[in-house]
């Protein structure tokens, strides 16, 4: 009750104080591109329910059928104010909306595409047990996810970098509380503003386990979470993704 009340009053208070921020990179998105200002695509949430993410476009219209399905550094149908976005994360600035809605969270376990959450074992699938987030411990140390997906390629995402994510998110669940959610918002803040590595660290793909869990997590209160099964998916998607390297305008 406390997380999503205190949800509920920074999202909407972070829409309010951010419009005007908002209103200039929309239109600066109309003015560097042709199409749409924003971008939504199919997520799955809490307990399984797909609801319709929202972010601003960073990739070209008509991006879908000009490559793959997924995003890595330096991909050209990334716009130019594109780049900008997802480096700096503003991208992901219109997802306070679905805070508002209830379909996310502020901090919690990244919104997976349904096709991705259709490979999930028994294990994997306690991520949906709680609201997706806009930020999150396994988002702020695959930060550098494109640069990964660049030298690993197409098949490193479902292979490699997902199940260590997917780990990382469990681990936060073990042990997530209101105050660590407060430090991995700060944390957040701070990435932002740090600069991006060249090149990122192999482990984050070479050496799974608990030591991948980011440090924000420890000492954090344990919390006991409930199974929940997916239902059905609609996997008819756009090829836009979020800043975490899948594709998203």
């Amino acid at each position: 009750m406390l997380k999503r009340a205190f949800d509920l009053a920074v999202s909407s208070l972070g829409l309010i104080i951010l419009s005007p921020l908002l209103g200039m990179v929309g239109l600066l998105i109309k003015i560097d591109s042709r199409g749409s200002v924003f971008f939504h695509g199919q997520r799955v949430g809490k307990g399984g329910q797909v609801f319709r993410i929202v972010k601003f476009r960073t990739m070209v219209e008509g991006s879908a059928s000009k490559g793959p399905g997924f995003t890595v550094a330096g991909d050209p149908r990334v716009t130019r104010i594109g780049r900008f976005l997802r480096r700096t994360k503003i991208d992901e600035l219109p997802q306070l909306w679905n805070v508002v809605r209830g379909d996310m969270s502020l901090v919690g376990p990244r919104p997976e595409d349904p096709r991705y959450v259709a490979l999930y074992n028994d294990q994997q699938r306690r991520v949906l047990c709680v609201r997706p987030g806009i930020t999150g411990p396994a988002s702020i140390q695959y930060r550098n996810e494109e640069m990964l997906l660049a030298l690993r390629g197409a098949g490193a995402y479902e292979a490699l970098i997902m199940p260590k994510k997917i780990a990382v998110d469990l681990e936060y669940l073990r042990c997530r509380s209101f105050v660590g959610d407060l430090k991995i918002m700060l944390s957040t803040v701070g990435e932002v503003f740090r600069p991006r590595l060249t090149q990122p660290s192999a482990d984050l793909i070479d050496d799974p386990g608990p030591d991948s869990v980011p440090s924000v997590l420890s000492g954090a209160s344990s919390t006991g979470a409930s199974l929940h099964r997916p239902m059905q998916y609609d996997t008819a998607q756009g090829v836009e993704r979020s800043t975490d390297g899948k594709s998203g305008p």
